[in-house]
């Protein structure tokens, strides 16, 4: 599971995801993409989903490149426990994504074989997402 090794704060507040993703939003390193088109916090698990489903239908060929990392804390209070007394402990890890934001890029596979590992991919995203194309790819 992907978090940080270590955090200047413990918890921290939920934020906006107004607007869309300007740093991000081109593929650079590999051949196609995987670009996100709503707004949505992605867990660490969904994340290593994603991964374990690319890596899976390519058969460990190519290479795959994660975008993304989860450096958000996202706490929680237990459950039946009244209001008050401070926030909860952090629970889980969360990467806040923004329209436009590529997750993942793979490269060294067939465009037909990478284009149906990151659609497998975009099932494990709680988002609408579209696989796009590097612009000088041949």
């Amino acid at each position: 599971m992907l978090m940080p090794k270590r955090v200047k704060f413990r918890k921290s507040q939920r934020g906006k995801m107004k607007g869309k993703a300007t740093r991000g939003a081109r593929v650079s390193f590999g051949d196609l993409g995987l670009k996100a088109l709503e707004p949505a916090w992605i867990t660490s698990r969904q994340i290593e989903a994603c991964r374990v489903a690319i890596t899976r239908k390519m058969k460990r060929d190519g290479k795959v490149w994660i975008r993304i990392f989860p450096d958000k804390p996202v706490s929680k209070k237990p459950l039946e426990t009244r209001m008050g007394k401070g926030k909860g402990a952090p629970e889980f890890w969360v990467a806040p994504i923004r329209p436009g934001r590529i997750m993942f890029e793979v490269a060294g596979v067939s465009k037909e074989l990478a284009i149906q590992a990151l659609s497998l991919a975009s099932h494990k995203l709680p988002i609408k997402t579209k696989v796009v194309i590097r612009p000088d790819y041949e």
